[in-house]
């Protein structure tokens, strides 16, 4: 996007980025098992069945929940949670810095779920006010009943449909 090679985007539930300091109190509990240890920050990170569904399938039920945690769930690297949440605290740009201020910015869509606890709408709202160009394209979609996987949860293609629409819409 930020290096003129795209014409729109679409984001789901995108994770924060350097510059951003919004941190909902659903985002720090989906995160603790990342960052309870300074170690988390060199080995991959597992959730147990109850952090998984908080995080990420909170609006599901309990049979879909586990059924997703089986399918999608694997240790992911504790590095990443680390950086990001660490990122305004460094000097210098980090692996999540983002020019803001991007002169010509393609159009860009940030899709939330309204119950999502990993990435909250408003950190979505937060980084889309970030976005300071004159003339940038920024919204912020937030769908109703919602959590982290909104993306597999019944009803996907609704979320699908949306984001192609708005894209062909601003491309």
């Amino acid at each position: 996007m930020h290096r003129g090679l795209g014409s729109a985007g679409v984001v789901i539930n995108s994770a924060s980025a350097e510059g951003v300091l919004t941190v909902p109190l659903s985002q720090s509990r989906s995160l603790f098992p990342f960052l309870k240890s300074p170690a988390n920050g060199h080995r991959a990170v597992g959730l147990d069945f109850e952090q998984w569904r908080y995080a990420f399938a909170n609006t599901f039920s309990e049979d879909q929940a586990r059924a997703t945690y089986e399918r999608y769930h694997i240790p992911a690297p504790g590095n990443i949670v680390w950086s990001s949440s660490l990122a305004n605290l460094h000097p210098g740009h980090t692996d999540t810095y983002v020019d803001f201020r991007n002169a010509d910015p393609a159009p860009l869509l940030f899709l939330s779920g309204e119950h999502d606890h990993l990435m909250p709408p408003k950190v979505q709202q937060s980084k889309a006010r970030h976005y300071k160009a004159e003339g940038t394209t920024t919204e912020v979609k937030v769908f109703p009943g919602r959590s982290h996987l909104m993306a597999v949860q019944d009803g996907w293609q609704e979320i699908a449909d949306y984001a192609l629409d708005w894209a062909l819409d601003h491309s």
